[in-house]
């Protein structure tokens, strides 16, 4: 793998008071960790500790690179409890890894909604709302994954009282409709604008073939904010194309079992497995790419900043475009050998074989011409 370009002590203490930034002391002022990674097997089995403020269990994981734009944190509610009134400057994107519970908000104005959500339930909270989550089971926690743009906002600031206390209302972006948070949107091509989704995991989606395999799309715009997201999936026995991107975007599976390979350019790739509830976090700019190797449809979200999507200049995320243009897309026809060797020794132990033979065929009508 790529080198760490460890330099020693003495050049190290030099740039200490660069590392340690107003958002690495507030998390450890909040009494949780960091989890500095960029793989996690299982997010419902990640170990989390008391979150005072909140009211309930946390931890932190996001690795070097991740800090500057976007932080991932996974939170446990109590039975029968519910976190304590919550406010910040910055926006949040929540998927439900268990339970079933409901959230309130409201703002200055005084106008206060309520929904109720469930394992596999998407939403976003509105900027600067005021928001609390209860636990709608007496006897089960309910746990979820969010992710943030915080580490940007309260490194900007450093004020706290300013990032968690302002009274302040951002009326585009949330003024009391009532039907704010209902199970519905408007789609815009690949884009669902919405603020609540009930069930991600069997949301319908809209055919990509930019990405390979035959796989469903959808992308999201939640609560008028800048952080973004999408959901992909692919069948039996196939794979999404290889692509690079920036940092910080949290990969989430739902649904299957498989694997993804991870690697900076010019080194060899590194294999993640995955179940229902891993995560994956590439970091900036190296590829991935990810593979299905159980028995059914394999499902992800990937959580992410605008920064991630690094674009063409027609606004289109170089990841969907071919190397051959210019883009950070690996074609099929372009792969390491060592990409089909591999996915087929895995799908052998479970007595499958590749379904590819339709998309490597599909991807060359429109392939472009090697330079």
């Amino acid at each position: 793998m790529a080198k760490e370009a460890i330099v020693s002590e003495d050049m190290a203490k030099k740039f200490a008071t660069e590392k340690e930034t107003p958002y690495l002391r507030w998390v450890r002022d909040e009494g949780l960790d960091i989890i500095s990674a960029h793989y996690v097997r299982n997010l419902n089995r990640v170990e989390l500790k008391p979150w005072a403020r909140r009211g309930g269990r946390g931890i932190y994981i996001n690795h070097e690179a991740s800090r500057t734009s976007n932080d991932c944190y996974v939170c446990e509610i109590p039975a029968g409890g519910q976190l304590a009134p919550h406010r910040q400057l910055f926006e949040e994107m929540i998927y439900v890894l268990d339970g079933r519970g409901s959230t309130t908000v409201w703002n200055e104005a005084g106008q206060k909604l309520s929904f109720e959500w469930g394992k596999g339930s998407l939403f976003a909270i509105p900027l600067n709302a005021n928001h609390q989550h209860f636990n709608g089971s007496g006897k089960e926690v309910a746990r979820f994954v969010a992710v943030t743009n915080g580490p940007a906002v309260i490194n900007l600031y450093e004020d706290l009282n300013f990032v968690f206390n302002t009274p302040y209302d951002f009326k585009e972006r949330f003024s009391g409709d009532p039907e704010y948070f209902a199970n519905k949107g408007e789609q815009k091509g690949l884009l669902l604008e919405t603020n609540f989704v009930a069930d991600a995991i069997n949301l319908p989606l809209i055919s990509a073939k930019e990405r390979g395999a035959g796989g469903g799309h959808i992308r999201f715009n939640m609560a008028k904010g800048s952080m973004n997201s999408h959901i992909s999936q692919f069948p039996i026995g196939t794979y999404k194309k290889g692509h690079a991107h920036g940092p910080g975007a949290h990969v989430i599976i739902m649904s299957g079992e498989g694997y993804s390979l991870m690697w900076p350019e010019g080194e060899e790739p590194k294999r993640y497995d995955w179940e229902v509830g891993s995560m994956v976090v590439p970091p900036n700019l190296w590829f991935h790419q990810h593979f299905n190797t159980g028995v059914t449809p394999a499902r992800y979200l990937a959580f992410k900043h605008e920064v991630v999507s690094i674009r063409n200049a027609q606004g289109v995320p170089k990841a969907w475009i071919s190397r051959r243009l210019g883009g950070d897309q690996i074609d099929y026809a372009d792969e390491a050998p060592i990409v089909r060797q591999l996915f087929t020794e895995a799908l052998a132990k479970h007595g499958l074989e590749p379904r590819m033979a339709e998309a490597y065929q599909a991807e060359l009508a429109d392939l472009p011409k090697a330079s």
